[in-house]
């Protein structure tokens, strides 16, 4: 995925951050709220470009792979540092839903949110079915009725 960024790279960004938006904590969020989009470097790169422009509001996982890394879900309210894909802080966005829904019921509103491709839910079912079994952390494989977290965000601060 991408590099994981200092302290004093997360210190600088989060300064900068509430410059521009003083009613964001004094404190950054937690290390673990501090991550790329996707599993490799393209991946996050492309995805933080559709935040940055206001394309992407939403993004999902795998709740196996959750369970299988130990991730909290996150909450809403909750904020998170997203990294370009070589680990330069880019971005804070805040959570605002969150559903745990089968896979194969996930929202055609949901995959217009998540902005890829053409936006359709058959193109959200196809590239997520193939990331989901490309780079799952789980034994479990893919299947239709694995429970999937989906996620609603806004972004608070671009840099």
């Amino acid at each position: 995925m991408t590099t994981t960024p200092t302290p004093e790279t997360i210190e600088s960004f989060w300064r900068d951050a509430r410059a521009a938006v003083p009613e964001l904590p004094e404190r950054p969020p937690a290390a673990d709220r501090v991550w790329g989009f996707g599993a490799t470097p393209a991946h996050a790169d492309g995805l933080l470009e559709l935040v940055l422009a206001g394309v992407k509001t939403g993004t999902s996982g795998a709740l196996w792979d959750y369970e299988a890394e130990g991730e909290q879900i996150t909450s809403v309210g909750e904020l998170d540092i997203i990294l370009d894909g070589s680990g330069v802080p880019r971005a804070v966005i805040q959570t605002t839903a969150v559903e745990t829904v089968p896979f194969e019921d996930v929202t055609a509103e949901h995959a217009f949110a998540e902005g890829e491709d053409d936006r359709s839910l058959a193109s959200w079912r196809a590239i997520h079915e193939r990331f989901f079994i490309e780079h799952a952390s789980h034994e479990r494989g893919f299947d239709p009725r694995m429970p999937v977290v989906c996620e609603r965000f806004r972004l608070v601060y671009p840099a």
